[in-house]
């Protein structure tokens, strides 16, 4: 069994509790995509725990539906406004498929906060009297 070469990642979360023939019809209707076409459509509940992939490889529909333990799922793709699907490779559906830990999202986020501010790189807070060219010898 193969994959098929398009990739598309819905923008919006839908009910994973959706089976083949329902999955096919958002397919077909909200997406404007042929679900029996060389198209692998993923799937992502509200919460982006759970994942679905839905593709037709020929002779009938398949599904891969992953739970993540203890992560959550990103799409890591810019989405247009407006846009009901987003195209995807095979290694942003790999990164996908790994999900990403919520704590290592957090301090990635502080520590790009950290580093910018209005675009430009922010200078270092002066703290204590090292910063402002003194030496513990000038205190004695």
């Amino acid at each position: 069994m193969r994959l098929p070469e398009a990739i598309f990642v819905a923008t919006t979360p839908v009910d994973l509790h959706l089976s083949f023939d329902r999955l096919a019809g958002i397919v077909r209707e909200q997406l404007g995509a042929d679900p029996k076409g060389e198209t692998l459509i993923v799937f992502h509940n509200r919460r982006r725990t759970h994942l679905k992939l839905l593709w037709h490889d020929g002779t009938g529909y398949c599904i891969l539906y992953k739970r993540l333990d203890r992560f959550t799922y990103r799409i890591p793709l810019a989405i247009p406004p407006g846009a009901t699907r987003v195209s995807a490779t095979m290694r942003e559906l790999e990164l996908l498929l790994d999900g990403i830990d919520q704590a290592t999202l957090r301090a990635a986020r502080r520590s790009t906060r950290g580093r910018t501010e209005g675009g430009r790189p922010r200078r270092p807070r002066e703290t204590g009297t090292a910063s402002r060219g003194m030496t513990a010898r000038d205190h004695t």
